[in-house]
């Protein structure tokens, strides 16, 4: 019988895996996907944001400051990648000047470092600004990760201190039993004490298994974003509009920590929890709307456009919560932005204030939270590549040349606990497939890479789900 079993392994689920895997308890992570952070991890602005926007009294209120100054120190902790960019939330006339006013009284109670920028100053620091903005407060320790590294990582943690992670694991049932729950799966019926449901969209679906009086009613949103070619890098901050009710923090320009510029999302209600697909009109407005902030945005130097889903619910706040007439089935649910950001406080919250109460915690002896970043040619120094290709000449190997991504770290993330199992899985973890060409030169040597260390035909390799095969045949 497991202690806990945590249903969905995005960010709020694999944070919360590692933080309990410091404990004696038997613990399991499922998801519905082939990969770890398939789902609106994968897919959305990659920003630890600060927390001045959540409204007072909320529960992003209470996660969002706390998690934001957990996450440097996490990030050193799991060997990923933590870049301090800084923000502007720029306003364009008088009526969102006043905003600004709000939002920085907010700052100030939280305790949140910034600058007020007249019009000029906010053009020296930015000089891709429009000309329509007139002020803008600069949140200057603002910092992007990579956030599916963080969850992969969170996840090899875990793992390493005993969870047993079960992917291609969608959950189909809850039951109660005297004793707790049984999560069933296609594959595997798992009894277990406590329930986290940390589903994403699926999470209002996860909840009514086991209650009728669900308080929340998830309508997904769908965020259409452009990547811009690392060549051109029209902002050096992350620029913000000023942020409102109807659009939330709007459509934003985001340096990222390898050099690209997202620029979204979109903002649009779906009803299908996996409608995922970009739209013409979703790019459109996304295009309309960055013009408004930045000028000489080079949307001709989009290498890849992509959407994500994000829970947003009737509540308009994170739920986090044992769900009431069900002892033991705690709620993480409608975690939209700042989710991100606030995903390791959430982590905490659960434990000390939810978790702790139904179970003992003691402390695993001999676990460990830290893990060593795997080795990246592009950030060695030429020794250390050297001596890194003397051992194990597979380094010496470049097959991604948009991102010199070599053989030997591909075959490493493969090889690695929680490793890549498929085209996307090597992507996110290593790379290849990133860059200008986006795969057209070497996703055919990393389906090959992947079969030779999987051990099965590339016509098994699959591009991301089960089902997605890439290859129908093999011509020899």
């Amino acid at each position: 019988m497991y202690d806990i079993v945590i249903i969905g392994a995005g960010i709020t689920g694999t944070m919360l895996a590692r933080e309990l895997s410091r404990y004696d308890l038997k613990l399991a992570l499922i998801d519905k996907e082939n990969d770890i952070a398939d789902g609106a991890t994968m897919a959305n602005s990659a920003i630890v944001h600060t927390g001045y926007d959540p409204e007072p009294g909320t529960m992003k209120a209470r996660m969002n400051p706390e998690g934001c100054r957990l996450y440097e120190q996490l990030c050193k902790e799991l060997g990923c990648k933590y870049t301090v960019v800084g923000a502007l939330v720029a306003a364009c006339g008088a009526d969102e000047e006043r905003h600004l006013d709000i939002l920085a009284a907010r700052a100030d109670d939280r305790g949140i470092p910034y600058k007020m920028l007249d019009g000029k100053a906010a053009h020296e620091a930015e000089p891709n600004l429009s000309d329509e903005v007139t002020k803008a407060l600069d949140f200057y320790t603002t910092a992007v990760i990579y956030p599916w590294e963080v969850a992969i990582a969170c996840a090899e943690v875990a793992v390493t201190n005993g969870a047993e992670l079960y992917l291609n694991s969608p959950c189909t049932a809850i039951e109660r039993t005297d004793g707790g729950y049984i999560v069933r799966t296609p594959e595997r019926a798992l009894e277990t004490r406590l329930v986290v449901n940390a589903a994403g969209v699926y999470a209002e679906n996860i909840a009514r298994m086991v209650a009728d009086n669900v308080r929340f009613r998830i309508t997904p949103r769908r965020g259409e974003y452009y990547v811009l070619d690392n060549a051109v890098q029209p902002v050096k901050h992350i620029v913000f509009p000023v942020p409102s009710k109807e659009k939330g923090k709007g459509v934003l320009a985001v340096p990222t920590v390898y050099g690209n510029t997202l620029i979204g999302p979109s903002s649009d209600v779906v009803e299908d929890l996996a409608d995922n697909g970009t739209s013409t009109e979703g790019l459109d407005y996304v295009t309309k709307n960055i013009r408004r902030l930045v000028k000489n945005v080079p949307l001709n130097r989009s290498i890849r456009t992509f959407a994500g889903l994000r829970p947003s619910a009737d509540v308009h706040d994170f739920v986090i919560e044992e769900q009431p007439g069900a002892e033991g089935f705690v709620n993480a649910c409608c975690i939209e932005s700042p989710g991100l950001a606030s995903a390791p406080a959430i982590a905490r919250y659960i434990i000390n204030e939810l978790i702790s109460k139904r179970l003992t915690l003691k402390e695993k002896q001999g676990a460990v939270l830290t893990r060593e970043r795997p080795a990246v040619m592009e950030e060695l120094s030429p020794e250390e590549r050297s001596e890194l290709i003397k051992k194990e000449p597979s380094y010496g190997r470049i097959i991604c040349r948009c991102e010199q991504i070599s053989e030997g770290e591909i075959v490493a993330c493969i090889r690695r606990t929680c490793g890549a199992r498929t085209v996307k899985g090597v992507k996110k973890r290593v790379r290849p497939g990133m860059g200008r060409c986006q795969g057209g030169f070497c996703e055919p040597r990393v389906v090959e890479i992947l079969a030779r260390e999987l051990n099965c035909a590339p016509t098994e390799i699959v591009l991301d789900s089960a089902k997605s095969n890439i290859l129908e045949s093999e011509n020899r």
